[in-house]
């Protein structure tokens, strides 16, 4: 019996719903199957005396957004969202594609939302609406779609709290597309690796020359 139960446990660990096990707040969609997790209504960040606003906004995805976007698959209707510190987010995600889409938002307060994260996910042809509170510090958050490869090919977004902290690189109609690592920021670090890359042609060039 009692081996019985020791294999029969971690299933049981497994089909638990996440908000069971770190006690999150999340609700699954009826119309189109989705998921809304670590929603946050009333609990507020530290640094928040009140909800400062209240704000609602309709985020859509599909790949009709992409079409501008060289070498972007998916994109949103909103790559960049801003919001005041403080304030209580509502976000209707709309997914006109007929695969699941995500929109996440990375770094947000642990103690608040497991993970850091915020996360609703609509089927396709169906729609979410979830609820988070913007913690009380001026930066700048990742937004993305975590199914695979879907950031890569265009769903990546940031979300600006106050003032932010700077945009992030590769959002779609904000930043550049390349990767600058953090001790070159802005356009330097392009400019640095598009040098890089003349200077190694330049001694490729001159070697072949020598040996001809």
């Amino acid at each position: 019996m009692r081996r019985s139960l020791r294999w029969l446990l971690p299933g049981l660990l497994l089909a638990a719903p996440s908000g069971a096990m770190d006690g999150s707040h999340h609700h699954h969609g009826t119309a189109g199957g989705g998921v809304v997790m670590n929603e946050n209504t009333d609990r507020l960040p530290r640094g928040c005396r009140a909800i400062s606003e209240e704000v609602a906004l309709t985020v859509r995805a599909g790949r009709r957004y992409a079409a501008d976007v060289p070498g972007a698959v998916f994109g949103m209707s909103r790559h960049e969202v801003a919001v005041p510190r403080c304030s209580r987010v509502t976000v209707t995600f709309v997914n006109e594609d007929d695969v699941r889409h995500q929109w996440m938002v990375h770094g947000l307060p642990k103690y608040l939302y497991p993970a850091g994260m915020f996360h609703i996910e609509a089927m396709g042809g169906g729609q979410e609406t979830g609820t988070f509170i913007a913690p009380a510090a001026h930066r700048t958050y990742l937004i993305h779609c975590d199914l695979a490869q879907h950031m890569e090919k265009g769903m990546r977004g940031q979300l600006v709290v106050g003032e932010g902290s700077g945009d992030l690189w590769g959002v779609p109609g904000v930043s550049d597309a390349f990767y600058r690592a953090e001790y070159l920021p802005g356009p330097v670090g392009v400019w640095v690796l598009a040098g890089l890359a003349a200077a190694t042609g330049f001694v490729a060039a001159s070697r072949w020359r020598r040996d001809r």
